[in-house]
């Protein structure tokens, strides 16, 4: 599907009231639009805060395997230090830096995709799962909402709260890339304010305890943002937490330093209801490739960076949520 059939699909659909999901990869170059109806069709699963098009699994199949194995240090390095250096000249002061980890799993992805505990989940025709945290955006009563997730760190480790929220980079980091979400919204909404800043949630994992910090940013939209939801939705792709600020250029050294397309990993998905929108950052992905399937992770590149914590950061996030 053609961007302007996609802006178009979607503004017919929202203005209408009929209910629709979407889905767009990173680059904006291959969109999808599906009614409800068309998801089951499609081999197109979803499951958004409980509400669900997959067939209820007597049984959940545990996480039996999970072996990594990621990208060398070396490889990583060399990406960080483009990155590095382009933050440096001040082409960037904020860049997400992301790369695939083969993984050796017994389980498929539709095993995957039941298992998984979290509030956005997408199985897409046998050829990637998503199960994100993250918040895109969401649309309610009028107002619309962003969720940004920056900063990740390991529960056990001692006063984990306290270290997280008091670290000056993750501080720096977040403060960024609040500020960036915050201009994106002031392009289609009034009276633009972060409601909740740098607060934390659990998150239990395959093999780990994890903290996460979000923030709430909330904005008032016009009257008519059902006639114009498919312009909404594009004016502020990509999604700043998993790009970075300024968003144009850092799109650039992202690509310079990354070599390879993203796809659907930190593109976005969602489901207008006929009323409200609520959708998802495709973050914790795991893809099926030829060479077996594939888990694409990353984090925050800051001048304060080090390349073994971004390092370790990366790998942090490669795990599967559990109940």
């Amino acid at each position: 599907m053609q961007i302007d059939n996609f802006k178009n699909k979607i503004n017919k659909l929202s203005s209408k009231g009929v209910p629709f999901l979407f889905l767009i990869d990173f680059e904006m170059k291959n969109p999808h639009v599906f009614t409800l109806e068309e998801t089951i069709k499609n081999n197109i699963f979803y499951n958004i805060k409980g509400f669900t098009n997959f067939p209820e699994k007597a049984d959940k199949k545990e996480i039996s395997k999970f072996k990594i194995n990621p990208v060398s240090r070396k490889d990583y390095f060399h990406a960080f230090n483009i990155v590095k250096e382009n933050i440096d000249f001040g082409n960037s002061y904020l860049l997400n830096l992301t790369f695939p980890t083969k993984i050796a799993t017994n389980n498929t992805l539709e095993d995957i995709f039941n298992a998984a505990n979290a509030s956005y989940k997408l199985l897409f025709k046998n050829q990637f799962t998503v199960f994100s945290p993250e918040c895109f955006i969401k649309i309610e009563d009028g107002f619309i909402y962003s969720y940004p997730m920056k900063g990740t760190i390991d529960a056990s480790i001692p006063n984990a709260e306290i270290a997280i929220l008091e670290d000056e980079k993750e501080h720096r980091e977040h403060f960024t890339i609040v500020d960036l979400i915050r201009n994106d919204l002031s392009m289609i909404s009034k009276k633009v304010t972060v409601t909740k800043f740098r607060y934390l949630e659990k998150i239990n994992t395959n093999n780990k305890k994890l903290l996460q910090v979000s923030s709430e940013i909330r904005g008032k939209l016009p009257d008519d943002w059902k006639k114009n939801l498919g312009e909404l939705l594009l004016r502020i792709l990509p999604a700043g937490s998993v790009s970075g600020a300024p968003k144009k250029k850092t799109v650039e050294i992202i690509r310079k330093a990354e070599k390879q397309k993203r796809g659907y990993y930190t593109g976005v998905f969602g489901i207008f209801d006929g009323n409200r929108l609520d959708s998802a950052v495709n973050i914790r992905y795991i893809e099926n490739k030829k060479s077996g399937f594939r888990y694409r992770s990353g984090g925050g590149i800051t001048s304060m960076s080090k390349p073994d914590s971004e390092y370790r950061e990366m790998l942090n996030k490669i795990y599967v949520p559990i109940s």
